[in-house]
């Protein structure tokens, strides 16, 4: 009788294993069905952009009270003869521990900032896959350290590490969705969403992390980030498998990030970037200390007084996506009304005298740079497909750079500009340099309405083939007036290990033409 149950429980345990195996595989089967991969794609990369910008703001509230902890208890072993040599000792430790918070906060951005033309030609050699979960991995490590971190130079690693994590899975993530997302409107939705996600990380960080450190001590927040992080990482392995579905065989070579900070048009793109973000990056760190003294703001004014923008970066954002569905030709204006919005907003914060109406003029700011990202960042896509090879590590590099000079120097700079000059001068330079600059994007007009047969790069056609793009477009241009070309130019060439198959049909079709490629 037992044999009879352990075997019918054998049968049993069998049927059910069996049964979770056809479940895998037809969980595996759907997953490798494009759109739902695309989606799943999209959903890992929007958590690893939570992520990371959770991790920077979230120590704006933390580490200032931590590092005068620290800084305390190193005092309570320091004795003086003079109660004037204790004053000038606190005095000289208050303005060094400044100096420590600025760089503490700028050392992320200076290192993804070096890093980035890195790995921009890592994530175009190797794909996009594997740097993004190195970046996963990079970071889960930084986020260890900073919840097990009991000095000064073991949070400056940590936050330096965050930085080479971020190098890689910022630019990875962004320039997998530019990739999967092929279609223009569904690249900027896809792309609007990862920048909901950056906002969301952004906005919510400080008072998550506040409320955290103040009720349950300053390793639960980071606890908590590491193990998303460590989750996201495990839903990579398992559902794109990095290491086993390599495609590095099929994918072009991507032009070198040299060339790419040369074109004229990326340039510009890379330079609004930046200009558009040096007002958040810039009043950041100097916001809390202004109010506190001109409005006698309390801790948790100083603290929330940027939650209420995230609303209308999502509604700028949205707005975009929705506008540039509808008219894809004006993602210039767009940006451009943004730089507009954001100068006149930060021109506005120091006439501000209350937190109530400090809410405005950041919510300002906040929508207008959902505007510009929102519509720059496909452009960028757009203008690597029309005028150079479509593979998006480097280029997403650059936007990754243009991000990180504005961050690098807001801790650094900010504080000097309000020193020496003051806050209101601060804010009106900002504001300033957006307005001037957003005519620049009127440079844009034209490439926004390219196509593929329509490029402006079809002037430089008449000088000869500058590159692979350039070869194929002659190649058609010679089969047209010959009426041999049959196929359209509107759809973008499939290449294959750096070599156009339509450039090789076409050479194999007239073989009396010299062959460029």
């Amino acid at each position: 009788m037992e044999s009879d149950g352990s075997a019918g429980l054998t049968k049993s345990a069998a049927f059910k294993l069996s049964e979770m195996g056809e479940k895998s595989n037809q969980l595996g089967i759907a997953m490798r069905e494009p759109k739902r991969q695309r989606r799943v794609i999209l959903v890992i990369v929007c958590i690893a952009l939570l992520l990371d910008n959770m991790l920077y703001m979230v120590i704006v509230p933390i580490i200032p009270d931590y590092l005068t902890d620290l800084e305390d208890a190193r005092a309570a072993h320091f004795h003086a003869n003079s109660t004037s040599d204790r004053a000038n000792h606190g005095t000289s430790n208050r303005g060094d521990l400044d100096v420590q918070i600025g760089v503490l906060f700028a050392s992320k951005a200076l290192l993804q900032l070096m890093v980035n033309p890195i790995s921009g030609t890592f994530i175009d050699r190797v794909g996009y896959d594997i740097p993004l979960l190195i970046g996963l991995l990079v970071m889960f490590v930084s986020t260890c350290i900073f919840a097990f971190a009991e000095n000064y130079g073991t949070l400056f690693v940590a936050r330096s590490l965050q930085g080479l994590g971020s190098a890689f899975a910022d630019t990875s993530g962004i320039a997998m969705i530019a990739d999967k997302y092929t279609e223009e409107a569904e690249r900027s939705r896809a792309l609007g969403i990862a920048l909901a996600f950056i906002s969301f990380g952004s906005l919510v960080a400080p008072p998550f992390g506040a409320v955290l450190y103040e009720f349950a001590g300053k390793r639960v927040p980071f606890i908590v980030l590491a193990s998303v992080c460590l989750a996201d990482g495990i839903l990579l392995l398992t559902v794109i498998k990095p290491f086993s579905n390599r495609t590095r065989e099929n994918m072009p070579v991507g032009t070198p990030i040299c060339r790419l900070m040369i074109d004229p048009y990326i340039a510009v793109v890379a330079g609004a970037l930046t200009v558009c973000n040096i007002p958040l990056a810039f009043l950041e760190p100097t916001i809390a200390n202004w109010m506190e003294r001109t409005m006698n703001a309390s801790k948790w004014e100083m603290g929330l007084v940027w939650l209420p923008a995230f609303l209308p970066h999502v509604l700028g954002v949205y707005i975009t996506v929705r506008l540039a569905a509808k008219y894809p030709n004006l993602q210039w204006f767009y940006g451009a009304l943004g730089m507009l919005i954001i100068g006149a907003s930060s021109c506005t914060v120091p006439a501000c005298r209350n937190f109530s109406q400090l809410i405005f003029p950041l919510c300002g700011i906040c929508f207008g740079i959902a505007l510009v990202d929102t519509a720059l960042l496909p452009t960028l896509a757009f203008l690597v497909d029309v005028r150079h090879v479509s593979v998006y590590g480097s280029v997403y590099a650059i936007a990754d750079i243009s991000y990180s000079v504005a961050y690098a120097m807001g801790p650094v700079v900010a504080g000097q500009i309000v020193h020496n000059l003051g806050f209101v001068q601060l804010n009106l330079g900002m504001g300033l340099v957006n307005l001037l600059y957003a005519p620049a994007l009127l440079l844009l007009r034209h490439v926004c309405q390219m196509k593929p047969s329509q490029s402006e790069r079809n002037v430089l056609l008449e000088e000869g083939p500058t590159g692979l793009y350039d070869t194929i477009q002659m190649e058609e241009r010679k089969l047209k007036r010959k009426g041999l070309c049959t196929t359209t130019s509107n759809a973008r060439p499939v290449e294959k290990n750096g070599i156009s198959e339509r450039s090789k049909s076409y050479s194999e079709e007239d073989s009396s033409e010299p062959e460029y490629i």
